[in-house]
């Protein structure tokens, strides 16, 4: 069965959504160093430039990381063990870069030009700091996965 037909989509997707922007929020308020400073400045100059876009983002991406996850998932589902959050914290980085060729594709396609400089800019950095969140990332889904 794929990932998407385990979460509550989409009578719920308001509330994943909502949870997937905390655990963004979270993610650069934790960032530390110069390369945090980076990402802090960098995020809130996303949210200067349209707020809500954050949220927006997320919504519009949703369905696009959830099939990006899917041969993980078929991975889990052929393992049987554990929980599917647990199989996608085991497995970050397969995750994260799985995660990143959705955010890669978008900017290779968009038009919002100032956001793609940032989004490069940023972009080698991308891999850790998203492999970093993907524990909470396993944590959300373990809330709203439905086995």
């Amino acid at each position: 069965m794929a990932l998407v037909e385990r979460l509550p989509l989409p009578e719920r997707r308001n509330e994943i959504v909502d949870a997937c922007v905390g655990l963004l929020e979270a993610e650069v308020g934790r960032k530390t160093g110069m390369s945090g400073l980076a990402v802090k400045t960098a995020y809130k100059l996303f949210k200067a430039i349209k707020p809500g876009l954050a949220r927006e983002a997320i919504d519009g991406l949703l369905d696009d990381f959830v099939a990006s996850l899917d041969p993980l998932h078929a991975e889990y589902q052929a393992a049987a063990q554990g929980t599917w959050g647990g199989f996608l914290r085991a497995n970050a980085h397969r995750g994260a870069e799985a995660l990143l060729g959705v955010t890669d594709g978008r900017a290779d396609r968009s038009r919002h030009t100032t956001l793609v400089k940032l989004y490069r800019k940023l972009r080698p950095a991308a891999l850790r700091n998203v492999e970093e969140a993907v524990p909470g990332l396993g944590d959300l889904f373990d809330r709203f996965y439905r086995p």
